[in-house]
């Protein structure tokens, strides 16, 4: 079942590097399953018990790597020459645009959190040492 429903998105979005991903592609897979997905579980407990200003700098490192990671992606959809894919990629710049508005959230959401712990002062606040 799990084959059949990547097998629907590659062919309705166009999205041959999920049939057959690009070796730099790979390493984005295992860096998300290695990297990014502990993280996950990290991030909801601090976010949800709040008050956690420790999670900053791992913020800031995971949404740095996952936008970096995405702009590589995006950049690949917007200009790659798919004609040569063994699967079927975005010909049109109208079937590009659908295949990257289903990246795009990826992206945004990063930039989101990257933004929050830039610039919301419970996160950016530096606490002063007192001297004795």
């Amino acid at each position: 079942k799990l084959t059949e429903l990547l097998q629907w998105y590659a062919a309705t979005f166009r999205d041959p590097m999920m049939l057959q991903p690009p070796e730099w592609f790979k390493a984005f897979i295992y860096c998300e399953a290695f990297l990014q997905m502990p993280f996950f579980p990290i991030a909801v407990y601090a976010f949800l018990k709040g008050g956690c200003k420790w999670i900053r700098t791992p913020a800031i490192i995971y949404s740095t790597h996952v936008a970096t990671t995405l702009f590589a992606i995006l950049a690949h959809i917007l200009f790659h020459d798919f004609s040569k894919s063994e699967h079927l990629g975005p010909q049109t710049q109208r079937e590009r645009l659908i295949l990257l508005s289903i990246y795009v959230p990826y992206l945004l959401i990063p930039l989101l959190i990257l933004f929050t712990m830039l610039s919301n002062p419970h996160y950016n606040h530096v606490e002063k040492r007192k001297r004795k």
